[in-house]
């Protein structure tokens, strides 16, 4: 009796491994252009990624951080490109960003970055912090 066999994939074969595919995330082009303006102004010699994360903290219980970080725990973060800006989330923040929106606001009542969250289920009075 004859058994089935698996045929080994084209990437099995020659050895290479899948990358992981971004999570749903949406940097909008104002957001990516702000970032690379910030990151040229470092003036940095090493690489800097724009780090998305969610931490406790806020009137609602969680808040999104973005902050700039030459440093990638290959254990911990997932990398990725978006927009041309090089993003990293550790993995207990992707639990939470799945559908955010990344924007970058320049006008004349609104200045900075915002992150809209599908998500969430409700956010404080002050927009800050969110529930989940």
């Amino acid at each position: 009796m004859a058994t089935a066999t698996e045929t080994p994939t084209l990437q099995e074969t020659l050895g290479v491994t899948a990358t992981p595919a971004a999570p749903m995330i949406i940097v909008t082009p104002r957001a990516a252009a702000e970032v690379q303006r910030i990151i040229g102004e470092q003036g940095m010699a090493e690489k800097l990624y724009l780090r998305l994360r969610v931490v406790g903290g806020g009137c609602s219980g969680y808040q999104h951080k973005l902050d700039l970080d030459p440093a990638v725990n290959e254990k911990l973060d997932t990398t990725f490109e978006l927009e041309g800006t090089p993003i990293v989330v550790d993995k207990r923040s992707m639990l939470y960003i799945e559908g955010v929106t990344v924007d970058f606001h320049d006008d004349l009542n609104k200045r900075g970055f915002s992150i809209t969250n599908p998500t969430a289920k409700s956010t404080c009075g002050c927009g800050s912090s969110f529930s989940m």
